[in-house]
């Protein structure tokens, strides 16, 4: 798999070659395969509440899948590769019209995974602004949350009841998360959670206006892939929370493949709300080699020296919406 949830390596047979060969500039990285990898963990998630599924489940949704379409909505990908050269965009059709249908199905069913009933039990999955009537114990529950996840990670889950009601909440502690705060109506109730299987597990009798308020940090990651991933060797991907991020050539000029994040580069986060409907971007400083003296020759025995240039990534769902260049989601570093 890849880092985005991408499933396929190989776009020849739409399916795998060799362990560990995971190629990014011809990724087929299917829409549709991220999606059938949602379905999947979506039911595992049925038979065993495990973190683990929900984990990917949200990789591939927020990173696999939501790539797939544009943000206009009128054109989409077939293959989702994590380089591009400049000659990769969103189709408007295609001969196999797989992917527009899918992507639909399963933007309109989203609140299908966000919540699992058990029991006496409510397992909260995904961390999605919205509102819920479920029945449990023969109660009807009421439940919404704020938030402005997957930007930020404060939650707040307000619940109603009729009548005061006993069940376990399980919140999901996702993978990413190094630390989390709750607290319930105003008080803290758990600092870095006992976690059961990724979930951290609430029994009490629940009241009508009772507030949940999460708190999972986000700080920015560089990924590393195994050694056995020859592609990406001395390179990390950028992520923070459940985004994966990348590079595109309009923000950081032509050569991406010769930028160089130094391993101590202090990377900064800000939400820019005029840039793609509004994103959260990371900035700071790469190094590049200087193309003076370069012109005319292939190769030269003294290199150049090397500039320092500002950088900037967004997050890998966004790109190729804007006028087309060269795209990188695993950058080099030293």
């Amino acid at each position: 798999m890849y880092v985005t949830g991408g499933l396929g390596s190989s776009r020849a047979n739409e399916g795998y070659t060799s362990d560990y060969d995971l190629p990014n500039e011809t990724a087929c990285a299917e829409t549709c395969a991220a999606i059938g990898l949602i379905l999947f963990t979506h039911r595992l998630l049925q038979i065993e509440p495990d973190g683990v599924y929900a984990d990917v489940l949200e990789r591939a949704l927020y990173n696999g899948a939501l790539s797939g379409v544009s943000l206009r909505g009128d054109r989409f990908f077939y293959e989702n590769p994590l380089e591009n050269r400049g000659n990769h965009h969103r189709w408007e059709w295609h001969e196999c019209s797989c992917c527009p249908p899918n992507i639909a199905r399963l933007l309109a069913s989203l609140g299908q995974y966000v919540y699992s009933r058990g029991e006496n039990e409510l397992y909260v999955h995904l961390y999605v602004g919205s509102s819920a009537v479920l029945g449990i114990g023969g109660k009807e529950m009421r439940l919404s949350q704020q938030t402005d996840y997957p930007w930020e990670g404060k939650i707040r889950l307000q619940i109603d009841f009729d009548n005061p009601t006993e069940l376990t909440l399980a919140l999901r502690i996702p993978g990413w998360c190094r630390a989390a705060e709750m607290k319930i109506n105003g008080e803290t109730a758990l600092i870095f959670p006992v976690l059961q299987k990724g979930y951290a597990k609430l029994r009490r009798a629940w009241q009508a206006g009772d507030l949940i308020e999460l708190d999972l940090p986000m700080q920015v990651e560089r990924m590393q892939a195994h050694p056995n991933v020859r592609a990406n060797c001395g390179r990390v991907a950028l992520q923070r929370g459940p985004l994966v991020y990348c590079l595109e050539e309009i923000d950081n000029a032509q050569n991406l493949n010769d930028l160089v994040l130094p391993r101590e580069e202090n990377l900064e986060v800000h939400f820019e709300k005029n840039l793609l409907g509004g994103i959260a971007v990371i900035t700071g400083t790469a190094k590049r080699r200087a193309l003076d003296k370069w012109e005319g020759a292939l190769y030269r025995a003294d290199g150049s020296k090397s500039e320092t240039v500002p950088f900037k990534a967004i997050p890998y769902l966004a790109w190729d919406n804007r006028p087309p260049g060269e795209m990188l989601v695993w950058i080099r570093e030293e």
